[in-house]
C-alpha cells in the first residue's frame, strides 16, 4: 500500500507546481517535500516527475500516481460526507421477525418505500435465534423477537402483542370446541406448532384444553412454509395455532373458523439491536411502522 503522506505530498506538487510553495502549503521543509517524492517513485518503482533544473515535468507513471491521489481524496471526502448526513428517509434498514410478522409488515413497509423512494428495507424472516445470530454477526441491525434475549449482549425494547389463534375447518364454526374435538381433528404441525400450541392451551382459559398432552394429538399433516400452513385446514384437514397477522393474511379465510376461548391469548414481542450500537435515524422511521401495526401490551 502506498503511503499516504506521500501521495498526498505529491498531489499537492502538482497541482501547486513548485517545491518551495509545496513546502509553504503543507507546512514542511523543501527538502522534506523532495525526500517524499523520491519515496513515493522508490515505491511505484517509476520516476514519477522529470526535473529540469528548478522546474519539473510529470511523467506518463506520474500522471497515473496524480489520478489515483485524487481518487483517493475524493472517496475520503465522500465517506465523511456520509458520515455526517443521517437522512431519516434515505439508506437501507436490515431487519428480521419471525415469518408471521414479516406477512403483516411487508406491505407496510412497501407502502413506506413509496413514500420515501430512497429507502431501502432488507426483511428477513427467521425464527428467534437466528434473529439474536444475525444481529450479533451484523448482518442485520433490527430484530423482533418473542423472548427477552440477554442484556448484557442486546439493547431490548418492548414492542406489544401478538394473539395466537387457534383456527379450525369452517364445519367447527358453531361448535363448542373440546379436548376430544382437537384429538379427532389432528394438528397440522409446523416448525412453532408446539411452542404455539402450549401457549394457547396454557392462557386460553378452558380447564379441559390445558390438560392435553400435545405430544399425543395426532398429526394431520406437517409443513414448514408460512404461507402453507393454512392451506389443509381450509380444506378440512386439522387444526393449528398461529399468529393473527397469519389468518389474517390467508387468501383463503372464509373457509376457516377461529376458537373464541374465554381469554384472549397474546405472545410479547420485543425489538433487540446489537448492545451499544447506535441506530441511524432512518430506523426512528421504521420504529414508527412496526409499533402502529402490533397490538399495545
Amino acid at each position: 500500500m502506498l503511503n499516504p503522506t506521500w501521495l498526498n505530498t505529491f498531489k499537492t506538487l502538482i497541482e501547486v507546481g513548485h517545491f518551495t510553495q509545496t513546502a509553504e502549503k503543507l507546512y514542511m521543509t523543501q527538502p522534506g517535500v523532495s525526500q517524499q517524492i523520491k519515496k513515493l517513485e522508490q515505491a511505484c518503482g517509476h520516476p514519477l516527475i522529470k526535473r529540469i533544473n528548478k522546474q519539473f515535468e510529470i511523467t506518463e507513471q506520474g500522471r497515473q500516481v496524480y489520478q489515483y491521489a485524487l481518487d483517493i481524496a475524493q472517496h475520503e471526502a465522500k465517506l465523511l460526507e456520509s458520515l455526517g448526513f443521517d437522512d431519516p428517509y434515505s439508506g437501507q434498514c436490515r431487519l428480521a421477525c419471525s415469518g408471521s410478522l414479516a406477512l403483516l409488515y411487508y406491505p407496510e413497509f412497501l407502502k413506506l418505500q413509496q413514500q420515501h423512494p430512497n429507502l431501502s428495507i432488507h426483511l428477513e424472516a427467521a425464527p428467534n435465534s437466528k434473529v439474536l445470530k444475525d444481529i450479533t454477526e451484523a448482518s442485520i441491525d433490527l430484530g423482533i423477537v418473542t423472548q427477552k434475549p440477554n442484556a448484557c449482549e442486546f439493547n431490548t425494547e418492548q414492542l406489544g402483542c401478538e394473539y395466537l389463534c387457534l383456527i379450525l375447518p369452517k364445519r367447527f364454526e358453531s361448535q363448542t370446541i373440546t379436548a376430544q374435538t382437537l384429538m379427532e381433528c389432528g394438528v397440522v404441525k409446523h416448525p412453532d406448532s408446539a411452542h404455539y400450541l402450549s401457549l394457547y392451551f396454557d392462557q386460553c382459559g378452558v380447564a379441559e384444553l390445558a390438560e392435553i398432552n400435545i405430544d399425543k394429538l395426532p398429526t394431520a399433516s406437517y409443513v414448514n412454509q408460512l404461507s402453507q400452513i393454512l392451506l389443509p385446514v381450509s380444506q378440512g384437514i386439522g387444526f393449528t395455532v398461529l399468529p393473527k397477522s397469519a389468518f389474517d393474511s390467508f387468501i383463503h379465510k372464509q373457509a376457516l373458523t377461529l376458537h373464541q376461548a374465554p381469554q384472549k391469548v397474546t405472545e410479547q414481542l420485543y425489538l433487540v439491536n446489537k448492545r451499544n450500537r447506535q441506530l441511524p435515524a432512518r430506523y426512528q422511521t421504521l420504529l414508527k411502522v412496526l409499533k402502529a401495526n402490533v397490538s399495545p401490551l
